[in-house]
């Protein structure tokens, strides 16, 4: 079923995203995208007429890019870190490993793997199965409660 649709509307799909994003590349990306949550959801697509059925990847992929438009305004990835990192003599005293484990929740573990780690919030919220955005509020009170941790400093 879902090979027979992407033969048939793949090339509407993209167009369509195309137009929506302005980005044939990230076009593509995201009929991809809605094609492996199609697989996901196979029970429910087979149920649909084909109407129906491109209503859901138009959705789907309206609401993938969405969710990436608003992970770019949230998340900022430094490509060019200074050759030399000043240490400053007011944080020598401080054992981070302890600061961060008295975190609330996983706020701690969120902070290591985002900024320790490197891994995104996707990568985050598929590991801890919720969703980006959820992550992006816990390390945004990860940062707030490590800069009230350190203000007497």
């Amino acid at each position: 079923m879902l090979e027979q649709f992407y033969r048939n509307c793949r090339a509407g799909l993209i167009g369509w995203c195309t137009a929506m994003t302005q980005d044939p590349v990230l076009a593509e990306d995201l009929v991809q995208e809605a094609f492996l949550r199609a697989m996901d959801h196979l029970t429910v697509l087979e149920n649909l007429s084909e109407t129906q059925q491109k209503a859901w990847f138009y959705r789907t992929m309206k609401n993938l890019y969405l969710d990436r438009v608003r992970r770019g305004r949230f998340e900022t990835v430094y490509e060019d870190f200074p050759e030399t990192i000043q240490k400053m003599p007011e944080y020598d005293g401080i054992d981070w490993g302890i600061l961060l484990s008295r975190l609330p929740g996983n706020e701690g573990i969120f902070f290591c793997m985002r900024y320790l780690e490197g891994y995104t919030s996707r990568e985050i919220g598929e590991i801890f199965h919720m969703p980006p955005g959820t992550v992006r509020a816990q390390l945004s009170l990860a940062r707030k409660h490590l800069k009230e941790a350190l203000k007497p400093l």
